[in-house]
């Protein structure tokens, strides 16, 4: 810029001397001047353009290693995903698995309970009929002895032997039936 101001003044102050000599060498000097000052803008616009394409590739770099470092964190970060999502796939079909085996024990669990309910009512009514049954005995052998004081006074030996072998005949012809029936329970 200076030097154009230089050729401007060198040229404006030959105009007024009207010499051919003044004019010349002016005119040489700012075409001089001009060339000089062009060259420095040339080369000022060719050393900002190598600054700004040096700018650009220490970016395009830093971009392209910042990239690479990106791609490789996504794919640690993608394998660490995938092996955390098997493991958890594999956690969970173990744990179905295990889910399944309990729900098995559970249903064995309740059909032995269910077994043994039923075990404990039919073993109840068999109390109860035996019960009945020795009830029933009692009565019989109560009434058995009730008629035999009845009949005579002195109990002899022979008496008892007799009144032993009837209950023991009348507990007989019961016998194989409760024999049938603890076979059945057991």
């Amino acid at each position: 810029m200076t030097l154009l101001a230089v050729a401007t003044v060198l040229v404006l102050s030959a105009l007024p001397t009207q010499s051919a000599l003044i004019l010349s060498i002016a005119a040489v000097a700012a075409l001089v001047l001009g060339w000089a000052a062009l060259r420095m803008m040339w080369t000022e616009v060719l050393q900002s353009r190598r600054e700004n394409a040096a700018d650009r590739a220490a970016a395009a770099s830093a971009y392209q290693s910042l990239f690479s470092q990106r791609a490789a964190e996504h794919a640690e970060f993608t394998t660490a995903m995938t092996e955390r999502l098997a493991a958890s796939q594999i956690g969970v079909r173990e744990l179905q698995l295990l889910l399944v085996g309990e729900q098995r024990r559970a249903a064995l669990a309740e059909k032995r309970l269910e077994d043994a309910s039923t075990q404990l009512v039919d073993t109840r009514a068999r109390v109860q009929e035996l019960e009945a049954e020795v009830t029933r005995r009692q009565a019989e052998e109560a009434d058995a002895l009730a008629s035999w004081e009845a009949e005579g006074g002195d109990v002899t030996v022979a008496d008892l032997v007799d009144f032993e072998l009837q209950t023991q005949t009348q507990a007989g012809q019961h016998r194989p039936r409760h024999a049938a029936d603890s076979a059945e329970t057991a």
